[in-house]
């Protein structure tokens, strides 16, 4: 753990840990061993307004400072986050609950951020534009907006926050982050992390806490921009808070109930593979995980025989164990959720293929028998029906297969009658079937004969209707955390106007 503050840990704030302004403490636990993994302080109301005050004081000094001095603070958290990845890798599945393959994933993702970030600062910045008129220069600047307010979530505990994050700081611009309750450990290294880089006190701030930390930073003035990832729910009410505050900006990216279509001229062995990774990676919880498999009639039941078999063996077990590929759900009031959906689905009667809600204890590790424990849930259900549990998402191992019959139009159409547009796939070695596919599936995310999960970083991550009012990641984010000035400067002696326009003054005596 820290090495410079002891448990319960506290918040960093202006560059220093902070004295608790508040009694509550909080604890993370293994979701896999329900062991406790540390205590921390509850942020409060007067935890946010120190660190939005330090925020919004240190914004001009950081702003006035080069693009390239900026990026030098997140190459030292490039090289610590590479030379610490097995160990921090192993604190994600102990805190978070994915396997540890997964984990060192998360870490790998945040170096790549962080170094997709920092280099930025050494690429061109804004756009020259023709102009009509000969003797003018047209072109574009971004500038910092001010203070991010940075919310993320708990399945991607160390990659997520430099989503946000890194590029935030790059452009010039300062930051108070919520890490997810579930996962303060994660935080509280992060912080340590900026900490032991020098920056300049207030430009980064955490407060770790619960939703009210959260919604203080929404609704403070001082916040410019919000940078939220997490549950639909909670990134509408956001998005709904902000949108009537002029000048301020919200990103949010939220989650799917993702759909893999698989047409007749698919190949059934990267079929299977991408749809078995998309829906029981993580246990089912990443934002992009396909609940609906749609399956062309003249494949299903070969299909529908091979998933199921593998949904049936596939490895559940302890997430630090290198045979395992699914680990526990995250907490208790998530396995009420996801079992509660298993249960909806015998009540809406359709046809359960496996139903493993219930682990024989034979597959819970020793030591593990407090944990949150759940393995796949596959059904079959008719595409036309009218059913919550294949329309609602779940976030979790419970998998719809769902048959269709026609052409690509009529996959595409099924994949769409959803509320929800963040990610897709399809499997097919028809290139027509694929680029139609590309054209008219409503997603932000959309993948082709791979499984429906993960983006390099440089892409932009987030999706459309339900699924999402911005990107916040990579390129994209820029749009959310700078403001763009259209400049044009004349280079002329006169004055000539574009579009035609008379520059003449014209007065009585004309």
């Amino acid at each position: 753990m820290s090495q410079q503050v002891a448990e319960p840990f506290e918040q960093y704030i202006d560059g220093e840990w902070t004295e608790r302004t508040g009694e509550e403490t909080f604890e993370s636990t293994n979701p896999a061993t329900g062991e406790t993994l540390g205590e921390f302080h509850r942020g409060t109301d007067a935890d946010v307004d120190r660190a939005l005050a330090a925020a919004d004081d240190a914004f001009e000094e950081w702003a006035a400072l080069s693009y390239t001095d900026r990026a030098e603070y997140l190459w030292e958290i490039y090289n610590e986050l590479k030379e610490r990845h097995e160990e921090l890798g192993e604190v994600v599945t102990k805190e978070c609950g994915k396997e540890i393959s997964e984990g060192k994933a998360d870490v790998n993702e945040a170096w790549d951020m962080v170094e997709w970030a920092a280099a930025d600062a050494r690429r061109p910045h804004g756009d020259v534009v023709p102009s009509e008129i000969a003797g003018k220069d047209a072109y574009m600047r971004r500038k910092p907006r001010g203070v991010v307010g940075c919310i993320t979530p708990w399945n991607f505990p160390v990659a997520i926050p430099f989503w946000h994050m890194a590029v935030s700081l790059v452009e010039g611009n300062t930051v108070v982050w919520k890490p997810a309750e579930q996962t303060p450990w994660c935080g509280q290294i992060i912080a340590e992390m900026f900490e032991s880089t020098g920056i300049p006190d207030g430009v980064f701030n955490m407060v770790q806490g619960y939703g009210d930390a959260g919604e203080a930073i929404v609704e403070d003035e001082r916040v410019a921009t919000v940078l939220f990832t997490g549950s639909a729910e909670v990134g509408h009410e956001i998005a709904g808070k902000v949108g009537g505050e002029p000048g301020k900006l919200a990103a949010c990216e939220m989650g799917g109930k993702n759909g893999i279509v698989v047409t007749s001229e698919a190949d059934l062995d990267v079929a299977v593979h991408s749809a078995v990774m998309s829906s029981f990676k993580t246990t089912g919880q990443r934002c992009v995980s396909a609940e609906r498999i749609i399956v062309h009639e003249d494949l299903y039941d070969e299909f529908k025989d091979r998933f199921v078999e593998t949904a049936k063996n596939v490895s559940v077990g302890d997430p630090l164990n290198e045979e395992t590929f699914m680990g526990p759900l995250i907490e208790d009031e998530h396995k009420e959720k996801v079992t509660g959906y298993n249960d909806l689905a015998h009540e809406e009667d359709v046809e359960v293929l496996v139903d493993r809600t219930e682990l024989d204890s034979s597959e819970i590790p020793d030591g593990h028998e407090d944990g949150h424990w759940v393995g796949p849930f596959v059904y079959e259900a008719d595409h036309e029906a009218d059913l919550r549990v294949t329309k609602e998402e779940v976030f979790g191992p419970h998998v719809a297969l769902m048959p269709y019959a026609g052409d690509i139009e009529k996959a595409v159409e099924i994949h769409n009658d959803t509320e929800y547009g963040l990610a897709g796939a399809i499997i097919s070695e028809d290139y027509r079937e694929i680029n139609y596919f590309r054209d008219n599936a409503e997603i932000g995310l959309a993948y082709g004969n791979l499984p429906c999960i993960g983006a390099e970083i440089q892409l932009p991550f987030g999706g459309v209707k339900k699924s999402g009012n911005g990107y916040p990641s990579a390129r994209e984010v820029i749009e959310a955390v700078t403001e763009r000035t259209a400049w044009t400067l004349n280079n002329a002696d006169g004055i000539e106007m574009a579009q035609g326009l008379s520059a003449d003054i014209l007065t009585d005596d004309d």
